[in-house]
């Protein structure tokens, strides 16, 4: 079970780039949460998946040389879901539809994430070399948050200064 969560349900066996397709796929269902429970939904799901993914991966981990494989990705997952709670917060604050999730939120919080996740830039890097469990889901949390910030800057400048 472990293996299976901290997979993401096995996104992160994908070939590639695996950190990629787990942000990907967490895009979609962040849109699920936010369209059944709003934000309220997604920032709940975010915080139980950093929990559960805590423990998934030390799980995944305990007696193996490499502490953060490659195919452990529910820590995009949440970092992305972080990335994409200005867009989810802002919707739900303004009563949108629920279904609602414009592209231009999510491409922004999806390429700002990765951005960061791979740049690993100051706070990113402190994170990703910290060792254990937690340092492996912390560099995501807060690439997630700079993303975060990034978004919700732009989406101030979009739908404040620029008036769209």
């Amino acid at each position: 079970m472990s293996r299976l969560v901290a997979t993401a349900f096995g996104i992160g066996r994908l070939p590639g780039a695996p950190g990629t397709w787990g942000s990907a796929a967490a895009i979609p269902v962040a849109w699920v949460l936010h369209g059944l429970a709003g934000f309220p939904g997604l920032a709940l799901a975010t915080l139980a998946a950093f929990a559960v993914g805590w423990w998934a991966t030390a799980r995944a981990t305990a007696g193996s040389a490499d502490k953060d494989p490659s195919e452990i990705v529910i820590d995009e997952v949440v970092g992305q879901w972080i990335a994409l709670w200005p867009l989810s917060a802002g919707l739900w604050h303004a009563g949108a539809d629920p279904w609602v999730f414009p592209w231009p939120g999510w491409v922004g919080a999806f390429l700002m994430f990765r951005l960061f996740d791979i740049w690993k830039p100051g706070p990113v890097g402190w994170a990703d070399r910290r060792h254990g469990p937690l340092g492996v889901m912390l560099d995501d949390v807060v690439a997630g948050i700079l993303a975060a910030i990034v978004v919700a800057t732009a989406a101030g400048v979009a739908h404040g200064i620029m008036g769209l």
